[in-house]
């Protein structure tokens, strides 16, 4: 069966998968994220008729057809790969788990093992959300919140602070959802106050609810900016 072309005016730019904040040159902090959700994401826009840029932190998975990758480490690579392709994208989709602290100051030798243990100075890593939101024009953003408590409260503060048109949140506390695992449950929050909580589905299938969802979004914005015109 043909897919729908229905994506095909946008240039979608996604993120996926975790980052690694170096702890020495053979350790570094990270999370469960495996990229399996943003990945998902990427191979149903370019099905849907989507160019698609994929900011890909360190995972194993094959990069989807069609699909331009750009792989990053650390979440400051990410971002700034993130920064430096945002005036190409329409659309910018963040479904990567960015870290929201690095090592202070990540050791230049291997740290020796020893009976007093570990301390780490974290520092935290700057959100450049607010500072692409401030310069979005007409594009659409889209985040993620990966929560384990009170979920539909803190993606609904996400989505303010970070002035998103959606994000989807989603509890990774579940055994059944989230990192590494191939289904989720999403529910998915709008700037215009609509909440919508997905039965659990394949992650391939969650992806193309976001994605209608954007072009639903991006229908909206078309007729508010021909409104504004013959005015």
């Amino acid at each position: 069966m043909l897919s729908r072309k229905d994506l095909a005016a946008e240039r979608i730019l996604i993120t996926a998968g975790p980052t690694q904040e170096a702890i020495d040159p053979v350790r570094f902090v990270s999370n469960r994220s495996t990229g399996k959700m943003g990945f998902a994401i990427a191979r149903a826009a370019w099905r849907r008729g989507a160019a698609v840029r994929l900011v890909a932190g360190p995972s194993a998975l094959a990069t989807p057809r069609g699909v331009e990758r750009i792989d990053t480490v650390s979440a400051a690579e990410m971002l700034s790969a993130t920064s430096r392709n945002f005036p190409w994208c329409s659309s910018l989709i963040m479904a990567a788990a960015v870290a929201d602290f690095r090592p202070r100051e990540p050791a230049a030798q291997k740290l020796k093992k020893n009976s007093r243990g570990l301390a780490l100075d974290l520092a935290p890593i700057a959100d450049e959300l607010p500072r692409l939101a401030a310069r979005k024009a007409g594009r659409i953003l889209i985040g993620f919140a990966a929560e384990t408590e009170d979920l539909e409260v803190n993606a609904l503060d996400k989505l303010r602070r970070k002035r998103l048109d959606m994000i989807v949140g989603n509890d990774v506390s579940r055994s059944d959802a989230g990192f590494a695992v191939d289904t989720n449950i999403v529910t998915i929050l709008d700037a215009d106050g609509h909440i919508e909580t997905t039965p659990k589905l394949s992650k391939d299938e969650v992806a193309d609810v976001i994605l209608d969802r954007l072009v639903a979004r991006r229908a909206g914005k078309t007729r508010s900016t021909a409104l504004r015109v013959s005015r």
